[in-house]
């Protein structure tokens, strides 16, 4: 086959796809819940989306798709003996706790690519500490144990997905629980996106000084239909090409999100780019571009669009990135490498 490409402005428009990490939520407590729940989304799948859903069946669930939307069904099956979570550490980090509070043990974890090399040990340890039990440190490994309701204590500063992953679980427990951090949160935005989906199904947490307090023996209640929001995420790359060409319109994004990713807007007006946000899309074309700075902490997954917009407007500073070594690749790495 052959490319020829020729220069110009790219504009145009599009729609958001649906938000990968509000869609895996959903998908969890739809697993969970007390009975089936339609339309968490349509094919085709990207690859975490599709790890979730392999990673269903080890809760029982069975997921059903058709052209149009995917069906969960919950207790449809007997567990699965295994947890595969591919490649996803939000896969691997949500779904092991939910598994242990189900379940608990008797079953094998394994995934593939950099997951085994990403870390896990502060979330193990909280669940050890409470009745769990690992036949290693790194996937794979096999579970045994019955995770016990109690204090559960987690560092706030590596990876939010271990906070998400324990307030999926803890409500399940018999009896009342308390998750407490022992250092500040980071990307907190994506710890409210879990909240609201527990909220979606009838499940609550009570927030405290320096974390949350789950009552035990909540029941997941299906709201029959449930949907992920559109992905800010994917959108930020569109909306940055048109601060970069010519006029790009996103439709479908929900202006009031928890996504941290909602944050892109702001930093494209920083950047000196004209932005329009109506009811039916939000549109960005090009203006006078200029440095700007970006603290990664809170949305880590714009570090890699900021990259490319600080080429084009002469320089700029991203601070607060240092978890993105532990993505599925070392995204700081290779941001440098394809720049230089």
């Amino acid at each position: 086959m052959d490319i020829r490409l020729k220069p110009a402005p790219l504009r145009g428009e599009l729609a958001a796809p649906p938000s990968k990490s509000h869609a895996q939520r959903l998908l969890l407590c739809a697993a969970l819940a007390d009975g089936e729940t339609r339309g968490l989304l349509r094919p085709p799948f990207s690859h975490d989306i599709a790890a979730c859903l392999r990673a269903l069946p080890a809760l029982g669930a069975q997921a059903r798709e058709t052209a149009d939307e995917v069906t969960v069904v919950p207790r449809a099956l007997p567990p699965a003996e295994t947890l595969d979570c591919g490649e996803s550490g939000a896969v691997l980090r949500l779904a092991l706790p939910a598994a242990c509070a189900m379940r608990g043990g008797g079953f094998s974890v394994t995934g593939g690519g950099r997951l085994p090399q990403r870390p896990l040990e502060p979330l193990l340890a909280a669940l050890r500490a409470n009745g769990m039990r690992f036949s290693g440190e790194k996937l794979p490994f096999s579970v045994n144990g019955e995770l016990k309701s109690g204090e559960f204590i987690l560092p706030g500063n590596i990876s939010s997905q271990f906070v998400s992953g324990l307030l999926l679980a803890l409500p399940q427990l018999d009896g009342e629980s308390r998750l407490r951090l022992s250092s500040p949160l980071g990307s907190r935005g994506y710890v409210d996106m879990t909240l609201a989906a527990l909220a979606e199904f009838g499940v609550h947490v009570r927030e405290t000084a320096d974390g949350w307090t789950a009552a035990g023996g909540q029941v997941f209640r299906s709201p029959g239909f449930a949907a992920p929001e559109d992905d800010w995420s994917s959108a930020a790359f569109w909306l940055a090409a048109g601060a970069l060409g010519g006029e790009v319109t996103v439709y479908g994004l929900y202006s009031r999100s928890v996504q941290p990713d909602r944050a892109v807007t702001e930093l494209l007006r920083r950047l000196g780019a004209e932005v329009r946000e109506s009811a039916d899309g939000i549109t960005v074309r090009r203006g006078k571009l200029r440095p700007f700075e970006l603290d990664a902490d809170p949305c880590p997954d714009l570090a890699p669009v900021c990259a490319a917009l600080m080429a084009a407007a002469g320089g700029g500073r991203i601070t607060g990135g240092a978890r993105l070594r532990y993505k599925e690749s070392d995204r700081l790495a290779s941001m440098a490498e394809a720049l230089r």
